[in-house]
């Protein structure tokens, strides 16, 4: 889990245990909000193309970025024109906004500009999704299907697909807010179309799911890329023999560390918290010392990074049956939101 999570999210502690009362109650009214919505048609907005979300159950960063990023890619090999909307969490926009391959991520947050960057394709912004949507779509009429990044509880904007990412450790100790990390119960993956694990899951876990279709992903990155070229790419054996400056500001920087040590890397790391608004002081390391990045927070520090900062991008490897599945949910029409 990200750095600045609670501890009692942790582990079932006292004060975990104190608080379960208001769990219950934000249990309550999360699923009375749920049933509204699908008990009232009128609630809802259905848009004329199809909508895949991608979304997750606990508060914290699962690895849905890259599977957005991956989505897309599976949707253009199969003939379809994706646009992506986002909430633009840290960004300032108000209303909607259009997000440009170059935007600046303290206005439209830092995914958004990053997807619209990995992807090439159309990207929307705005705490009112359907209206971003909307936006999208007026701007780019050629696109036909629209993915939520991170809209699994905005219900007020229909859904034909929806894929849970689901990183165990970030589930904490399983309860809701505010005594664990869940927005929703566990029992909420069991009506999702698809679960994309990013680890291995518990049988406490795998029960929980049911019958949902469980898909493995694995992340996988080889070139370092320089934030001050992005031409100047390097293998991981440039770096053997020195001190890398890890740096990370994403919700499970644990993991990115670990990657670089799997690949022979001396790593001094260094976490942040989620979407962790960087400064040159933050980088601010030895002189001649490598420093590497998460794409999520190169697109932030690109600006005033020094020499010997680098960005290890990854990309979503993730079994050929789930984008099947999910193609084939398309081709069957939508599905009550």
């Amino acid at each position: 889990m990200a750095r600045s999570s609670p501890e009692w999210w942790r582990r079932r502690s006292l004060l975990a245990h104190l608080l379960r009362p208001l769990s219950a109650l934000f249990g309550a009214l999360a699923a009375t909000r749920r049933r509204r919505y699908r008990s009232d048609p009128r609630r809802v907005e259905r848009l004329p193309v199809p909508v895949i979300i991608v979304g997750n159950i606990a508060v914290g960063g699962s690895g849905k970025t890259p599977v957005v990023d991956w989505l897309v890619r599976e949707l253009r090999a199969a003939g379809w024109t994706p646009g992506v909307v986002s909430r633009g969490y840290g960004g300032h926009v108000s209303g909607v906004a259009l997000v440009p391959a170059d935007g600046d991520t303290s206005l439209y947050g830092d995914e958004p500009v990053l997807l619209a960057r990995l992807t090439g394709c159309p990207v929307a912004v705005g705490a009112d999704r359907p209206a971003a949507a909307r936006a999208l779509l007026a701007r780019h009429p050629e696109c036909d299907v629209i993915v939520s990044d991170d809209g699994l509880q905005h219900y007020r904007l229909a859904r034909d697909v929806e894929l849970a990412v689901v990183d165990e450790r970030t589930l904490g100790n399983r309860w809701l807010l505010p005594a664990g990390p869940l927005r929703e119960p566990l029992t909420r993956l069991r009506e999702v179309d698809m679960v994309i694990a990013h680890g291995p899951l518990s049988a406490v876990v795998r029960r929980a799911i049911g019958d949902t279709p469980v898909f493995p992903m694995r992340l996988e990155g080889d070139d370092f890329i320089s934030l001050q070229d992005a031409a100047h790419r390097c293998r991981p054996d440039t770096f053997m023999g020195r001190r890398v400056h890890a740096v990370a500001g994403i919700g499970r920087p644990e993991r990115f560390f670990d990657q670089l040590r799997a690949m022979g890397l001396d790593v001094v790391p260094h976490p942040f918290p989620d979407h962790h608004p960087f400064t040159a002081a933050d980088l601010a390391f030895a002189p001649g010392e490598a420093k590497v990045l998460t794409s999520k927070d190169a697109v932030k520090c690109s600006a005033f990074a020094s020499a010997d900062t680098w960005e290890f991008p990854v990309r979503a490897q993730i079994p050929a049956g789930a984008a099947e599945h999910i193609l084939e949910k398309l081709s069957h029409g939508r599905q009550t939101a």
